[in-house]
């Protein structure tokens, strides 16, 4: 970071980009100069602030002030959208400083220029991490006052693009079992708003965008990257002006949710990532990669085991006795980790009853749950358990005990959503009963893993004190989820957590600083999850995408695959395995317990490597994934043929990231190339097997 005191410009540098601000103090504002390609301190110093001399209706500051608010000749999306005790709108920003807080951490401060409010931009540059994190502090700075301050919009951070004659957006799309489908498209004129108004990240979008210039490809030209750290409500409106401005406004909760700032209250917003790219969408994507692993994940030098999951195999007729049937087979597969899934608590007979009630259920585990974990401890395994603490049923002790603790509405209908309704977790009195019970049943059992599950939006969303900020538990519910998830881990500091939500309805950078993997969808189907798969990898590591292996047919679509492209399908990610195995054949046990053996021996590769997607699942008759090391001396590829047709062979795939004159082993076939040869010529698509769902997995290790 360097600062140009004179000027008042910031250069906050990544090492590979930049990103050029000026605090103007004769207007107030702070306006954004530069990001992209590095500048030196002086250049940046007299680069001009990008206006529109001569349309007044433009705005004066449309899209050029870093953190735009509602007042004054502005016009845009504002990042800061508030309403005062005497109803009132407009702030007046005054420029107050800066303040440097550590290595690579400025603070600048604003207030309003007559009215209670103070607001702190931060922005942080990561050691490493080749982003920029950026979160706003809210002040209401009048302590003696009556009246709070209500805070309508309070974005994370608003992100100023450069000037470019065209611009395409990239996000994703979805629902429940078909999330992260990824789509491209031009960026209109006007405003883009990606949202979520469930309470939770949802299946059917993703917190985040990429924007190009519309020539990027997958490993070339300028990207442009940004995501919000939110589990609730979120908003990201990409607004592209007549004047040729664009810019993202990232903030939490959706329209109408409004929080009260009361008098001398403070309130951080979610932190906001950003990314500059020239190596286009997959560059962008594997500096968010490392961005995770470095400074997100909690034991990011972990690599997560491959697991057992009992769910498809024996749905709620959970027993202790097949139960443990499972986990043997499973324990003779490597399977490293086994968990129990729904069913076992309660009155748990199906979805109707039993959320709220977490004791074991009487009938099926008589005994409790101790005894199957010692049991599946002692074939070598880490026990697991499923658990979804923020829903309730209506048919359970806990709700009719508390039925004041769901989400609700005095005169208004109850919506159950699968027989469920979802637990108020901005109550302290609500996380404190969930926090307690959990510590019950981890401590109690010896559970070292927790499938976190979460399987219904808001409805009838208002909290219970009531108020003007009364919708605010579509924000503040994902925060109460934190302080569950921290206490509970700095209680067992050897708990692992899978977050999940119905599949891939909440995934984010926030949920995932507080889980050690994320289910990425309920569907299990091989094929479907190569798109689902490479969606998820735009912004999330493979070390963090848990993909299971399931029967033929599949459960959900009906599809036929083999066992190895099953398998194939999910080592691109997390290995998990969810089949009942009690009907898998002696050979399908034989080539399964072969297959979890070489992921384990790749599994460094995959969860920690750098990724190259060579081929999108769509654009061929082929899709593949190249994974090296971190010092480029082994690879994994796995090459994917969902359906035979005729025609000619594809070309080689042409390798990345590789030591140009190393020499690489193929370590089943022997065969040797060198890198360069391996990027220049390509590596010969294997022999893959006849028919639909063809795969292979190449393993290659660098030799000199």
């Amino acid at each position: 970071m360097e600062i140009d005191e004179p000027s008042g410009t910031v250069v906050l540098s990544t090492g590979t980009w930049c990103y050029v601000l000026r605090m103007d103090g004769v207007e107030g504002t702070v306006r954004h100069v530069h990001w992209g390609a590095p500048v030196p301190l002086a250049d940046a110093a007299a680069l001009p602030v990008w206006a529109d001399h001569d349309n007044s209706f433009a705005g004066r500051s449309d899209g050029v002030e870093e953190y735009p608010v509602e007042g004054g000749a502005r016009f845009g999306v504002p990042a800061l959208e508030v309403r005062f005790a005497d109803g009132s709108s407009p702030v007046e920003p005054v420029v107050e400083g800066w303040r440097v807080v550590g290595e690579g951490h400025i603070t600048l401060l604003q207030r309003d220029r007559s009215r209670p409010l103070a607001w702190e931009l931060h922005y942080r540059v990561r050691p490493g991490g080749n982003v920029i994190e950026r979160w706003t502090e809210l002040t209401h700075i009048d302590e003696a006052a009556t009246d709070p301050v209500l805070l309508r919009r309070d974005a994370s951070a608003h992100w100023p693009l450069p000037q470019r004659a065209n611009w395409r957006l990239s996000s994703v799309h979805g629902g429940w079992s078909a999330e992260n489908q990824l789509e491209r498209c031009p960026l209109p004129f006007g405003e883009t708003t990606l949202t979520s108004r469930r309470g939770h990240t949802g299946h059917h979008a993703g917190p985040w965008v990429m924007l190009d210039a519309g020539d990027a490809t997958e490993e070339s030209g300028e990207v442009w990257a940004m995501a919000l750290a939110a589990s609730g409500s979120w908003r990201l409106t990409v607004q592209r002006t007549a004047a040729g401005r664009v810019g993202v406004v990232a903030s939490e909760g959706h329209e109408g949710v409004e929080l009260s700032l009361p008098p001398g209250g403070r309130y951080t917003t979610p932190i906001s990532v950003a990314v500059y790219s020239p190596d286009g969408f997959g560059g962008a994507s594997r500096d968010f990669h490392t961005y995770v692993r470095r400074h997100v994940l909690p034991h990011p030098d972990e690599l997560r085991p491959v697991l057992y999951n009992s769910w498809e195999a024996t749905s709620f007729e959970v027993s202790e006795e097949n139960q443990l049937a499972l986990a043997r087979r499973a324990a003779r597969l490597g399977v490293e980790l086994f968990v129990v899934d729904d069913g076992w608590f309660g009155a748990r007979d199906d979805d109707c009853a039993g959320l709220g009630d977490w004791r074991p259920h009487r009938r099926r585990f008589p005994r409790g749950l101790r005894p199957l974990s010692d049991e599946v401890h002692g074939l070598g395994m880490a026990f697991g358990v499923w658990v979804e603490p923020e829903m309730v049923n209506a048919d359970s002790d806990l709700y009719r005990a508390h039925p004041d603790w769901a989400l609700h509405l005095p005169d208004r209908s109850p919506t159950e959503l699968r027989h469920q309704l979802v637990l108020d977790f901005s109550r302290p009195e609500v996380i404190d009963w969930a926090y307690g019970w959990l510590c019950d049943l981890v401590g109690d059992n010896d559970v070292d893993f927790l499938k976190w599950d979460f399987n219904r939006s808001f409805t009838e969303a208002g909290v219970h004190v009531g108020g003007q900020d009364a919708r605010k538990v579509y924000v503040e519910h994902g925060k109460g989820l934190y302080r569950v998830l921290d206490r509970l881990r700095e209680r067992f500091p050897r708990l692992r957590v899978e977050g999940c939500a119905g599949g891939g309805g909440r995934i984010d950078l926030g949920i995932i600083g507080r889980s050690d993997q994320v289910w990425t969808s309920d569907n299990t189907d091989a094929v479907d999850r190569l798109t689902i798969q490479h969606g998820f990898g735009q912004i999330h590591p493979a070390g963090v995408m848990s993909a299971w292996v399931t029967d033929s047919p599949n459960p959900l679509t009906g599809r036929v695959a083999p066992l190895s492209f099953r398998f194939h399908s999910a080592m691109a990610g997390v290995l998990g395995i969810g089949g009942d195995l009690t009907r898998w054949t002696a050979q399908e046990l034989t080539e399964a317990a072969r297959l979890v053996a070489v992921y384990k021996e790749i599994r460094p590769v995959v969860q920690h490597g750098r990724q190259y997607r060579l081929l999108a699942p769509g654009e061929r008759a082929l899709s593949a994934v190249e994974y090296t090391s971190a010092g480029a001396d082994r690879v994994v590829v796995l090459v994917w043929r969902p359906t035979a047709a005729f025609g000619p062979g594809h070309p080689p795939l042409r390798l990345r990231g590789l030591h140009p004159h190393g020499r690489y082993q193929d370590e089943d076939t022997g065969a040797l190339w060198t890198g360069q040869t391996l990027a220049a010529y390509g590596l010969p698509i294997p022999q893959l097997p006849s028919g639909d769902c063809a795969s292979a997995l190449v393993r290659l290790r660098r030799i000199d």
